[in-house]
């Protein structure tokens, strides 16, 4: 059985803390760490925890979501909560400094209004990211939530999730594209995406940043439902991925375990960490430079 030290390193919290989507889920894993483990685990362990909580709020400035700073006031919570004065102290310290540097940034890129790049040019560098990765974009700005929407990059998610219903639906699509043709942008795949999410049995995988991969016999960060690392020439059996809660990344600290939940307790936690993700179904945004509104 491994040592905590070595499971928590496995985690990679600190080397995702920099990418805009992963930033509140490790803020939340961090949290519910220090809740759950800090006092469980040994010292070594207990410094590396805090570093990377320090670590969390210093980034804090760099993240443009109201999720991330959601995250971050979170993980505060369990700094006041768990942290021996000292610590807690310069923790806190650390928090109140980066807040003061990201509204300072947020009211500098507003009074700035810098221009912002083409609509084509984000589409093209939107269609390089993960399902996660573009809800997350899209709830930056206008114009990129604009990008993000682009018919063309769901119908690619579409086609990458759902496999088994994208020929028929493209047939549709094809219909139902003559009659708008005069509208270079609409929402076609991005409702059907919607209702297949919220419909398939698949959204539970979708909902989850987490895996726990049963050849690296580790919890790892997924891309498009799979494991980042590649396992090519496995057999199906070994490249499952069970999705995994924050709140078992906590007993696979401790015990080197995933504890099995019931359904109706999944079901929670997944709707719970969803949040960022389902704010994009109700997100609005301009139709056009009139007062006119479109809703999702």
């Amino acid at each position: 059985m491994s040592k905590p030290l070595e499971r928590y390193q496995k985690l990679a919290l600190k080397e995702s803390l920099g990418s805009i989507h992963r930033y509140p889920l490790v803020c939340k894993e961090l949290s519910l760490i220090l809740r759950g483990a800090y006092r469980k685990v040994p010292k070594n362990l207990q410094s590396l925890i805090f570093q990377d909580t320090v670590s969390a709020f210093r980034l804090l400035p760099e993240m443009k979501t109201r999720s991330a700073v959601s995250a971050a006031h979170l993980l505060l919570q369990s700094v006041e909560a768990t942290l021996p004065k000292q610590k807690k102290n310069l923790a806190v310290t650390e928090y109140k400094n980066a807040m003061i540097a990201h509204k300072r940034r947020a009211k500098a890129r507003q009074e700035e209004n810098v221009a912002h790049l083409p609509q084509d040019v984000l589409v093209h560098v939107f269609s390089f990211l993960d399902f996660q990765s573009l809800v997350s974009v899209g709830q930056v700005c206008w114009p990129w939530n604009f990008a993000a929407s682009d018919n063309r990059l769901w119908q690619r998610q579409y086609a990458t999730f759902f496999r088994d219903s994208y020929n028929d639906l493209n047939i549709k699509e094809q219909h139902t594209s003559r009659q708008v043709e005069a509208d270079s942008y609409t929402l076609f795949w991005r409702k059907a995406f919607k209702r297949a999410y919220k419909g398939n049995n698949s959204s539970k995988k979708l909902k989850s940043s987490r895996g726990y991969c049963r050849y690296c016999k580790t919890i790892v960060w997924l891309d498009n439902m799979k494991c980042f690392n590649d396992h090519i020439g496995l057999n199906p059996e070994m490249q499952k991925i069970d999705p995994v809660s924050p709140s078992q990344v906590v007993d696979y600290l401790l015990e080197d375990s995933i504890s099995v939940k019931s359904s109706s307790e999944s079901d929670s936690d997944s709707d719970s960490e969803a949040g960022s993700f389902s704010r994009l179904w109700a997100y609005r945004r301009p139709l056009t430079s009139t007062e006119g509104e479109i809703e999702m």
